[in-house]
């Protein structure tokens, strides 16, 4: 199916029962809602988010990566690096396209990793962590809000989600993260040591945000009054990337922003606020 009918399916999906349309993958009795991405990946693509991420809460050890893509690359990173945090982790990785499941099978880890056929319906799954990278990025604007309702009320108690977009190597990115109720936070990160202009950061905003970077919109503010504090400390530069992005973060903060990086990371490249200061109006 064309990338440009994606929305038009998902919003059948979502608004129509168990017999709705037949744009859909059946998984057992469940159908998986949602329809087959580009499903490009690259080593490393992820790696920023999953250095930022915690893990899921206590009592809650299933973690479900949905549309990881043609290659479970990124999902087998996912699976190292939170084994090496806790024993107790599982990881199921989610996809639309059957092909891309059968594929994926010989990177199974039996009792911790596996690859099951599914959606935003998350397979009758009910995870605390899920991790939606670079997927509503194709559907149209009008999904999110349906599609963020049907992975809300999927999680488990105490649960959240993250929906978000990166660039091809990783090198800039950004995620909403998303509990059981309403958006919580959305960050921003890039590699410092290939940015230059902070403006670089609006071409990777989430699908809820990334037509709302115009003037009057919040998300543009922010975005703007960055790029003033980055360049303002342009005179620290002798002291890194690192040191002159913790100063831009704290002349946001004296600004009014409310920044939620911690001292001690505020020299990491993201940049994370409250989704009620970044909303589209309505």
């Amino acid at each position: 199916m064309p990338l440009h009918g994606a929305g038009r399916v998902l919003r059948e999906q979502l608004t129509q029962g168990d017999d709705g349309p037949a744009d859909h993958v059946r998984v057992g009795r469940m159908r998986a809602r949602g329809v087959i991405t580009r499903g490009t990946t690259f080593t490393n693509r992820l790696r920023r988010l999953d250095r930022w991420l915690s893990l899921p809460p206590i009592g809650s050890p299933l973690v479900v990566d949905l549309g990881y893509g043609a290659y479970p690359t990124t999902t087998v990173e996912w699976h190292r690096h939170l084994r090496r945090r806790c024993r107790h982790v599982r990881l199921v990785g989610l996809e639309i396209d059957p092909g891309r499941v059968a594929a994926a099978q010989s990177f199974a880890v039996p009792g911790t990793l596996e690859f099951r056929s599914g959606g935003f319906e998350l397979a009758g799954l009910r995870p605390g962590l899920v991790r939606a990278m670079n997927v509503l990025r194709q559907y149209d604007e009008s999904d999110v809000a349906s599609a963020w309702r049907m992975l809300a009320k999927n999680l488990a108690s105490g649960g959240r989600f993250v929906d978000g977009t990166s660039d091809e190597l990783g090198r800039v990115a950004a995620w909403v993260v998303h509990d059981s109720i309403a958006p919580v936070t959305l960050t921003l990160a890039t590699d410092l040591s290939t940015m230059d202009d902070p403006a670089v950061l609006a071409e990777r905003l989430p699908k809820a945000l990334i037509h709302r970077n115009v003037p009057g919109e919040a998300v543009h503010s922010l975005l703007t009054s960055l790029r003033e504090t980055w360049a303002r400390t342009a005179v620290y530069s002798t002291f890194g990337p690192r040191d002159r992005w913790r100063r831009s973060l704290e002349a946001l903060r004296d600004a009014g922003w409310p920044v939620l990086e911690t001292p001690n990371r505020r020299r990491d490249g993201t940049i994370t606020v409250p989704w009620r200061s970044v909303a589209p109006s309505p």
